[in-house]
């Protein structure tokens, strides 16, 4: 499973750190990202999970028995604890947006760390999105790790330069001289009548640009996980907030933990058909499959969390399984995640299937503010029950 060819893949973003909060060199931080392989270990405590998942029932009863003692938190307080714990840790890991500061950011994401960091680090910026994208792209070039936020990912369509031809592509044009371990991240995705302009989905967007990862958050659990790994990695990395998800409550380990930002997650095991969904659809699928087990179906159900590159590993081995694919997202239809996944499973894995190929995707029109016309725009769990019925005839 290879990324853009103009990724820096020294340093795997599931490292363990050594050390814990207090002054060090940036030189001493970066030292500790050094390249390990294997399965998932323990080391000094912590947690680290930094390889593809062979087997689908492993993954539930791994991460069941990680979260088997310690707190609960809400998916935006998971965000926080991730962040917070990374700055400790590593003085060159800065913050930029508009109100991270004393505010807190839109969703409360930065909230208390301006306090406990200072101004410098935690940044707030004008409303000049362009501008302070660059900003980061420049800082990760000499030496930072900053994290930039969108107050919405709408918004960061005014700094599509900066993340497409400076973020993406640096590494590359620049000979290797330059990485950019940059974080993009921030609340997108169709909230409750937030209208079109801040219901975006920019996954379709920013999955051509070479040399970006892309990652979506859907729990608390992996929110935490992704927000350290991404951090911790050589590369830029946009990850994916849903507006509608943040207020999720899960308990996670009270322990450190990262995971791998290029693996899927099996959320339920099964035998008929392989749903892969990633986001707020998650929680669709999963009401759906309430339905549909009750009408005598198995459906196996994966975050594929990885939007680029896709775990072509986890999900071909389901497919060999089932032989049968319904994908569910809330990108648009046209040149959607879907889309991208759908002509990779073609690709790869054409001689298993047994049925075509369905996706699922939300309308190509812009979003309504009128409720029931922005429900009629993305795919409702009554919806996926009829399309696995359909596949399994």
């Amino acid at each position: 499973m290879a990324a853009a060819s103009s990724l820096h893949v020294a340093a795997p973003a599931a490292t363990p750190r050594v050390g814990s909060a207090g002054p060090k060199s940036a030189s001493a931080a970066r030292s500790v990202r050094v390249a390990r392989s294997g399965a998932a270990a323990r080391h000094g405590g912590r947690l680290v999970a930094c390889a593809a998942v062979a087997t689908k029932a492993d993954a539930p009863a791994s991460e069941a028995a990680s979260k088997s003692e310690g707190h609960e938190v809400l998916l935006f307080e998971a965000l926080r604890e991730g962040l917070m714990e990374e700055m400790q840790a590593d003085p060159t890991v800065c913050v930029f947006g508009e109100d991270v500061g004393h505010y807190g950011g839109s969703y409360k994401v930065t909230k208390g760390l301006a306090d406990m960091f200072g101004d410098l680090r935690v940044l707030d910026t004008p409303i000049a999105e362009n501008s302070f994208t660059g900003m980061g792209v420049g800082a990760g070039m000499k030496g930072l790790r900053p994290v930039v936020e969108g107050m919405n990912m709408g918004f960061l369509l005014l700094a599509y330069n900066q993340i497409s031809n400076n973020c993406g592509m640096l590494h590359y044009t620049s000979g290797g001289q330059f990485k950019i371990p940059l974080v993009i991240r921030g609340p997108g995705g169709v909230g409750r009548q937030l209208g079109a302009e801040h219901s975006q989905r920019l996954e379709s967007y920013f999955q051509s640009i070479p040399g970006l990862q892309m990652v979506a958050c859907s729990t608390p659990y992996n929110a935490k996980g992704l927000m350290k790994a991404a951090i911790r990695s050589e590369n830029p990395v946009v990850l994916f907030e849903h507006v509608l998800l943040y207020n999720l409550k899960e308990k996670i380990p009270d322990e450190e933990y990262t995971l791998c930002l290029e693996e899927a997650e099996m959320v339920r095991p099964g035998e008929h058909v392989t749903i892969l969904t990633y986001s707020r659809m998650r929680y669709h699928v999963m009401q759906a499959a309430k339905t549909l087990v009750n009408k005598g179906y198995d459906p196996e159900v994966i975050d594929i969390r990885s939007l680029k590159p896709f775990d072509l590993h986890t999900i071909g081995n389901s497919i060999k399984k089932t032989h049968r694919v319904l994908i569910v997202e809330e990108c648009m239809r046209t040149g959607g995640i879907g889309a991208s996944l759908r002509s990779a499973i073609i690709d790869n894995f054409w001689d298993y299937l047994d049925a075509p190929i369905m996706c699922l995707s939300s309308q190509d029109v812009p979003t309504p503010y009128a409720a029931t016309l922005e429900d009629a725009t993305v795919v409702q769990p009554a919806q996926i029950v009829a399309a696995v019925e359909q596949i399994c005839q």
